[in-house]
């Protein structure tokens, strides 16, 4: 599923994945409909000086199950997680071409912020 959220994306390959679930800070969450997985997202909670933050990352919905409450019961599954680790704050970004992304991620609380985000990319 990772290619439709970005075109850059690729598929993981089993090595990949183990690593990734194995992480104490990586909680990668599922969601099914009717055995099948039709949406994943992943958590990243971390210990900083001021205190637990949590972070999420790489939501994506298979087209075919989209507008049917996944990526809402994905985002309020994470943020109960964050609160559980102990997270003061749970950040994640969105591209403004993903409306409908976006609009999930305000109805359930998230606020934009006032920040400058950096990307420093490395060769």
């Amino acid at each position: 599923m990772l290619p439709q959220l970005s075109a850059s994306a690729q598929p993981m390959s089993m090595n990949s994945l183990v690593e990734l679930v194995q992480s104490n800070a990586v909680h990668l969450y599922l969601a099914k409909v009717d055995g099948k997985v039709v949406g994943c997202l992943t958590l990243v909670v971390f210990s900083i000086p001021t205190g637990v933050r949590a972070w999420v990352e790489d939501v994506v919905v298979d087209v075919k199950g989209r507008g049917k409450g996944v990526g809402r019961a994905l985002t309020h599954h994470a943020l109960e997680e964050a609160k559980k680790y102990g997270a003061l704050t749970i950040d994640l970004t969105s591209r403004p071409s993903r409306e409908a992304a976006n609009k999930l991620y305000q109805s359930v609380g998230f606020k934009k912020r006032e920040t400058n985000v950096y990307r420093f990319k490395s060769s």
